[in-house]
């Protein structure tokens, strides 16, 4: 994570899963670069809905792949999601929680903070 990675609230950025990892660099965050094409920065605790949802559109993540060190996820898991993805679950009434603090403002580019803010896991 670099030293500049920051959440959607200007707080620095908070882990999101080590459990499974998660994090387009595999470093339990959902920090980003140039190289994270899809945006990988919406920490989400993804649901059977969200699952199915994202299954529907080609992006099965239940499914393990060992090949690419992915374990399949299942409802309750904390994923680093694509930010567009999130947005067109949100659409389609699929949208999973997000953690606000572990969630990148790079989300901002995509999503609106007040839309985040209504799906948060950590808001008081």
């Amino acid at each position: 994570m670099a030293d500049d990675d920051l959440n959607v609230l200007g707080e620095p950025l908070g882990d999101c899963s080590s459990d499974p990892m998660t994090g387009f660099h595999r470093d339990g965050c959902c920090s980003t670069g140039p190289e994270d094409i899809g945006r990988h920065v919406v920490c989400a605790q993804v649901t059977a809905e969200f699952l199915e949802f994202s299954r529907s559109r080609g992006n099965d993540l239940v499914t393990p792949r060992p090949q690419f060190g992915f374990p399949g996820l299942k409802p309750g898991d904390r994923w680093c999601l694509c930010a567009e993805r999130w947005k067109e679950a949100l659409a389609a009434g699929a949208a999973p929680p997000v953690s606000l603090w572990a969630t990148h403002r790079a989300a901002l580019d995509h999503v609106d903070l007040a839309e985040l803010k209504r799906h948060a896991l950590d808001l008081s």
